[in-house]
């Protein structure tokens, strides 16, 4: 697979910055070059970017906001694609090294333990200069140092985590994820780990490639992470058939504990206060995300990251169903 596929990298930008600059120029060093970078730009005005005449590669289609889906705007970009494997990106995941297309491809040709065809493998990500460190610690917890391939038996003793990925940096073979009917076309969040959670459950494995490293952070304020936490309990509330039983409330807490055991540890007790405002922020916006149902329409834009997936009384009445 690694001599003959054809590899594409397809990124959803909105507003680019210097990060995504840098995460072009690193993709065209690769010691495995991709064949193609697809970006699908969310309104065309904010879109600065050398043209395609210029970057060898590039592709560029211009979108709206409104018009933008986590799910369904990654549908569309792999249609663009004929290549065998499509490494899904987002603006501002950085590739650490020269390896991070390779080691992904490396991590699509392994198998299960008992000989399922890995269909999706995600890379690990570190935090960058200027991270805080409550986000540091938290990389560190989600993308740990060793790689591990997951299947659909280990989701007794892993509970949610069996289905974590990322499309932050995640690699696709085109053949299964065709199969698999792409993601799902419409949904606020967690696209990547409904997709992850239905190919188990057909069968296929799923790869962290802790050797395929990106650089991808964020310091977030506390009413941004408010937000995100409600995005992502209110995506996993509509689709109980993947989440259903698999609480993260768990997994949440052992991280604010190991995290203030290792700002301790580090001499950083001076960041608890912050630790405990923003865990604080999680909780409340993942319970009410939960809850989003039996909110108001107007209650229910406020504390979404992504408004525009509510406009209209009909898109909140349709969620509710």
């Amino acid at each position: 697979m690694r001599q003959r596929a054809k590899v594409d990298v397809i990124i959803p930008v909105y507003k680019p910055d210097d990060k995504f600059t840098r995460l072009v120029q690193r993709l065209q060093k690769q010691t495995f070059r991709p064949n193609r970078i697809i970006v699908v730009n969310t309104e065309r005005k904010y879109w600065d970017m050398a043209g395609p005449e210029e970057v060898a590669g590039l592709e560029v289609h211009h979108i709206s906001k409104e018009e933008f889906d986590h799910g369904g705007t990654r549908n569309r970009a792999a249609g663009c694609s004929q290549a065998e494997i499509m490494i899904f990106m987002t603006d501002d995941a950085v590739p650490k090294d020269r390896y991070l297309v390779e080691r992904l491809v490396e991590a699509l040709s392994g198998k299960g333990p008992e000989g399922e065809a890995v269909a999706m493998a995600y890379a690990r990500q570190l935090p960058g200069k200027g991270c805080k460190p409550v986000e540091r610690y938290g990389r560190y917890f989600n993308y740990p140092e060793n790689s591990q391939v997951k299947t659909k038996k280990d989701i007794p003793r892993l509970g949610i985590k069996a289905y974590f990925a990322s499309n932050a940096c995640c690699a696709y073979r085109k053949d299964i994820f065709e199969k698999q009917g792409g993601f799902i076309s419409r949904t606020i969040f967690n696209e990547d780990m409904i997709y992850a959670a239905n190919a188990m459950k057909a069968g296929y494995a799923i790869a962290y490639a802790a050797n395929a490293k990106v650089i991808h952070w964020h310091n977030f304020t506390l009413l941004q992470q408010f937000r995100r936490n409600f995005d992502l309990a209110a995506s996993q509330a509509s689709h109980p058939e993947i989440f259903a039983g698999l609480l993260s409330e768990g997994e949440g807490m052992r991280l604010v504990k190991d995290t203030a055991k290792w700002l301790v540890k580090q001499r950083m007790p001076y960041w608890l206060p912050y630790l405990v405002f923003s865990s604080g922020c999680k909780y409340v916006g993942y319970r009410m995300g939960k809850a989003y149902r039996f909110l108001p329409a107007w209650l229910v834009r406020w504390c979404s990251g992504n408004r525009e997936y509510w406009t209209g009384g009909e898109r909140v009445r349709e969620n509710r169903r």
